[in-house]
């Protein structure tokens, strides 16, 4: 470990648990939107924008502090990334939410309720490791359940895509559940991102 003999901003580790508790507020939503009869998803939606506007501000906040402060708990670059995938995976998630509503897609496809239920569970881990920055104990798991979930999200993704392309559906509609469909892929690719920066700030200060 690390030792280091000039004090610090602490304030970080509560900031990234507040960007992270965003994701599982997002997850929610999405899950809701999936659920929900389409003249009830633009509210769900409106409610998406406003945790993405929550979660923009966290990342903000975070840039701010790093700007502003002379010793940060771990180096800058590693608080900038983890701060800028933090904000991909809720960016990516809202942007699902808005295709879907904006496409007016009636009925979302089995796989893309995988992908979502991926997603979610992704969330929920993210924000749990959060915390353990502080202490840079017990990430090892996060990363390993992270990666593992990921692999779960790909082949969810293959598995829409063969559906897909059946010819079950119509031209368009493909097209719109594909992008739908690549979003929420994305967005899973963008929490393994977040567990990958956090293994390498965990290796650094090891």
């Amino acid at each position: 470990m690390r030792f280091r003999l000039t004090p610090q901003d602490t304030s970080f580790y509560d900031m990234f648990a507040a960007s992270a508790a965003h994701l599982v507020v997002g997850a929610k939503l999405l899950t809701e939107v999936m659920g929900a009869p389409r003249e009830e998803r633009e509210a769900l939606s409106s409610k998406m924008r406003e945790a993405e506007h929550a979660a923009d501000e966290s990342t903000h906040e975070i840039m701010r502090r790093v700007n502003s402060s002379f010793i940060t708990p771990f180096d800058r670059e590693d608080i900038y990334a983890l701060a800028s995938c933090l904000d991909d995976c809720m960016d990516l998630m809202e942007a699902a939410v808005d295709l879907i509503v904006l496409y007016r897609i009636d009925e979302l496809p089995a796989g893309v309720a995988a992908q979502v239920e991926v997603l979610a569970r992704m969330a929920d881990l993210t924000a749990e490791a959060m915390p353990r920055l502080r202490s840079m104990k017990d990430l090892a798991e996060y990363w390993i359940e992270i990666n593992r979930l990921e692999n779960d999200g790909d082949r969810a993704y293959r598995m829409l895509l063969v559906r897909l392309f059946s010819g079950e559906y119509d031209a368009l509609t493909v097209l719109k559940m594909k992008e739908v469909a690549d979003e929420l892929e994305a967005a899973c690719d963008a929490f393994e991102h977040v567990a990958n920066t956090v293994e390498t700030i965990a290796v650094k200060e090891s």
